[in-house]
């Protein structure tokens, strides 16, 4: 029984001894980091030398992770050497690859708290472009026709005939319209330009409003080639409320936005919203 255990105890002491022999890197110097990164590389079993070279540069490029790239004074070249081989020095060459799966693990968590944060940001935008165009779309341009009428001067006067109803929960002092006015065998319209509308006295919510505006006769509206026979199509395009602010004005997603948003729905599909947080 003594036998055996002096036989462990010796044991335990060479695997002490053994590992505290590995070699280690030194960055004291330029030379000495030359050589002692060899001796590691050889000291090791040749499945882990390539495993150990990319530990190298995982190593001294996550100094970088610190550098802000739009203001070269935080960091010079030098500082950013030395800093990688601090990270390095005095490490075996398991170590060196125990290191570089951490920072990589570390960097990957980063860039995933980083894309759920993104993905988050991005539908809560879509979410509230999709709510107020829902609020928007409750005020509703029923009627809109477009024509010349003779002025008391002889000129003819562009005129728009527009009947509006208020469906939402809100007075309402001014609209933003799109007008597009075409004609058949054209693929140009005559006009496409937006405008806006301050009404007299506000439209209340549930009331229906009839209203003859007058574009400016010099400008497109005003094309005696405009024929009678053109379809005049007004949309909506934004609302103000009785403080004259803009309501229910979320913008949309771009197109980057939405194509991200989808890359990152599928990236990230089995992440619940509670788990984002």
């Amino acid at each position: 029984m003594w036998s055996r255990l002096r036989l462990s105890a010796i044991s335990l002491s060479l695997i002490m001894i053994a590992g505290c022999s590995d070699p280690k890197i030194d960055t004291s110097s330029m030379p000495a980091s030359v050589v002692s990164v060899e001796k590691v590389r050889a000291s090791l079993p040749s499945y882990k030398r390539d495993e150990f070279d990319r530990g190298l540069i995982i190593i001294a490029t996550a100094t970088f992770d610190g550098v802000d790239i739009l203001n070269p004074q935080r960091m010079n070249a030098a500082e950013i050497a030395e800093s990688a081989n601090a990270q390095m020095h005095g490490l075996t060459g398991d170590q060196v690859i125990h290191r570089a799966d951490q920072i990589l693990r570390e960097r990957r968590s980063r860039e995933r708290e980083q894309a759920i944060r993104t993905l988050t940001r991005l539908e809560e935008k879509q979410a509230n472009a999709v709510r107020d165009k829902q609020q928007l779309d409750r005020f509703t341009i029923d009627q809109a026709r477009f024509y010349m009428s003779a002025s008391p001067y002889g000129a003819p006067e562009p005129v728009i005939d527009l009947e509006v109803t208020n469906g939402t929960d809100q007075a309402i002092s001014e609209l933003l319209l799109r007008g597009v006015l075409t004609s058949a065998g054209r693929s140009v319209p005559w006009v496409d330009e937006s405008f806006y509308y301050a009404v007299p006295g506000g439209i209340e919510p549930g009331e229906t409003l009839k209203s003859s505006l007058a574009p400016n006769r010099f400008g497109p509206w005003g094309d005696a080639q405009i024929p009678s026979s053109a379809v005049l199509t007004v949309t909506l395009e934004g609302l103000r409320g009785s403080d004259n602010k803009a309501l229910w004005d979320a913008p949309d997603l771009t197109e980057s936005e939405t194509a991200r948003l989808e890359r990152l729905r599928e990236e990230y599909a089995g992440v619940t919203l509670s788990n984002r947080e």
